[in-house]
């Protein structure tokens, strides 16, 4: 064989070897090639993935590592009165926070932002910046202006973090029943937003329910008759120097409260702290209307006739013993003035006898009327849908004995609340039926326990009719719209024991149309004296009168009541009937 076939024979196969071998160190090659291109690519990815989000998203305020809690929700429902009108609702907003450590001119920031908020002090902004600390709020909420005020200072240190707040139109209007909302739980980005009275913390819940986000909280409030309401009292307490006043209008068959004011009152969208020291119902968080409890005096005694009718102890033309004083013990019982031996039940009431109505007590005893007053609500806070309701609760006599029983009887030796006698005072009006008052509007009334008869109910009406028409409270006879109702002076307790000579609670409970009521109002002033006549005028009749008056004449036809006229006389005059 020839040497050259020889060495092919042995350097093919090698050289066919030495290929395979490099073909296959360039796939390895090509495949790790892949793998790193592909390992850099999702690198790559991730790491602009995550500064995208980064850019995207507000600074957070730092946290305990590995806390795990529910996310923040700052959305809150409206809330509205019964025409749909806004109360409350929430708007959208900033925050005003500073990272100290991104600062470059601390100085110049504090000067501009104590300049921007007034309240803020230079100094102490300026220690803030330049110490330790690394995050600090400046301002929970601020308004569009201030947003921009601050973007002029120009500083980096100085951040926004979007905030969502309670804002309440109206002011003061209905303050104490929408009561206020704070933050709770707060970061940068959101924080919640929470009732703290009224209302607003009643149904908080409910209100930060994102399922019921939609669906606004409908009260049974009238912005208009509120807006009156307030209105009135707030000039009634000018007129009669009084320290406070409460007012309440409420529906006698649905027991929805159509308006209910406590003064001095507050603005919620900046709601004053709680006081820590002094007397607490001086404040104007205090809700006199539901909080305040009081001996209300004479208002109680159409609860002891209506009781003794109702037991078929009297009637109204029964004649009652009035010759004062009445000695009980040690105790004597006095009338305001001298109304001669003897009055028919109706007059009783008409010239407000505390001698009268205690021989009437007598005829009932103790535990009837103490299970009858409890019938009426009076024994026991009121149901009302406010976080204050449970502290509104009445004040009674340790042992219900016979003194109690007599000089409870005209509305002195217990206390309660303008609303308690509101709703009391419905079960009147109503035909006999118990109320519960309510702050939800209602589609329609539901009936409660019977208490007493319709004709009782129907003669107790008349003789608070007959009170208006010639008794204490002639002042309250508005024409055209029928009012029948009873006044109440009561002198304050002083803390130290007994009583004040000079300050008394005056108040006016009454009902309209007196024939077929619709609404009761009672109106209630502290420490009034009214000074236009000779000698200085406390009593209910003079005080508070003529505010529930007023307060009657400007709500009424808001409540779309018009006023009932008389028949046309003979020179063609149409008058308002009485």
């Amino acid at each position: 064989m020839p040497r050259q076939a020889t060495l092919g024979r042995l350097v093919l196969p090698r050289l066919a070897k030495g290929r395979d071998t490099a073909d296959r160190a360039r796939s390895r090659a090509e495949k790790r090639i892949w793998v790193m291109g592909a390992l850099f690519a999702a690198a790559y990815l991730t790491v602009g993935g995550r500064m995208a989000v980064l850019a995207s998203s507000e600074p957070m305020e730092p946290e305990a590592a590995g806390s795990i809690e529910a996310p923040i929700l700052s959305t809150r429902a409206d809330i509205t009165d019964r025409e749909g009108r806004i109360l409350a609702t929430n708007l959208a907003t900033d925050a005003l926070y500073a990272q100290p450590r991104e600062m470059v001119d601390p100085e110049h920031a504090a000067t501009e932002l104590a300049r921007i908020f007034p309240d803020l002090d230079k100094e102490d902004l300026l220690r803030d910046f330049t110490g330790p600390r690394r995050f600090l709020w400046i301002r929970r909420q601020i308004s569009p202006e201030q947003v921009q005020a601050v973007h002029d200072i120009g500083e980096p240190g100085l951040l926004f973090g979007p905030r969502e707040m309670r804002l309440y139109p109206n002011g003061p209007i209905a303050a104490h029943v929408l009561g206020g909302a704070g933050y709770g739980r707060e970061g940068v980005e959101s924080a919640e937003v929470i009732g703290v009275a009224g209302v607003e913390r009643f149904f908080d819940a409910r209100l930060r329910d994102t399922a019921q986000q939609d669906q606004p909280l409908a009260l049974s409030l009238d912005l208009t008759v509120q807006a009156a309401m307030e209105e009135v009292l707030q000039g009634g307490m000018t007129l009669m120097n009084a320290k406070g006043a409460a007012g309440i209008i409420l529906d006698v068959h649905t027991g929805e409260i159509v308006a209910m004011a406590s003064l001095p009152d507050f603005d919620p969208n900046n709601r004053p702290p709680v006081p820590t020291k002094g007397d607490q119902s001086d404040n104007p968080l205090f809700n006199r209307a539901i909080q305040g409890v009081y001996e209300l005096g004479s208002v109680f005694k159409i609860f002891a006739v209506a009781q003794a009718m109702e037991l078929g102890l009297i009637n109204p033309q029964t004649m009652i013993d009035t010759q004062g004083p009445l000695l009980w013990g040690r105790f004597r019982i006095n009338d305001f003035h001298h109304y001669g031996a003897t009055n028919t039940a109706t007059d009783v009431i008409v010239k407000s006898s505390n001698v009268g109505t205690a021989h009437i007590a007598l005829m009932i005893g103790p535990e009837r009327q103490q299970q009858f007053l409890r019938e009426l609500g009076l024994l026991e806070p009121t149901r009302i849908e406010m976080a204050e309701a449970p502290t509104g609760r009445p004040l009674l006599p340790r042992q219900w004995s016979e003194i109690s029983l007599l000089t409870i009887s005209y509305g002195h030796g217990m206390s309660t609340s303008p609303l308690h006698l509101a709703a009391a005072y419905a079960a009147i009006a109503n035909g006999g039926t118990r109320v519960s008052p309510t702050l939800l509007r209602q589609d329609q009334p539901t009936p409660g326990p019977r208490i007493m008869s319709p004709e009782v109910s129907a003669e107790a009406r008349e003789m608070l009719r007959q009170v208006v028409a010639r008794g204490t409270a002639s002042l309250a006879d508005v024409p055209g719209y029928e009012v029948g109702g009873k006044t109440g002076t009561a002198d304050k307790p002083r803390p130290s024991g007994g009583y004040y000579d000079d300050k008394v609670i005056a108040t006016f409970a009454g009902m309209f149309p007196a024939s077929d009521p619709r609404y009761v109002v009672v109106v209630s002033l502290d420490e009034p004296v009214e000074t236009s006549g000779a000698e200085p005028r406390r009593t209910a009749g003079w005080t508070a009168v003529p505010v529930a008056a007023e307060l009657i004449r400007r709500a009424a036809p808001l409540l779309g009541i018009r006023p009932a006229v008389a028949v046309a006389s003979a020179d063609g005059v149409t008058d308002a009937a009485n």
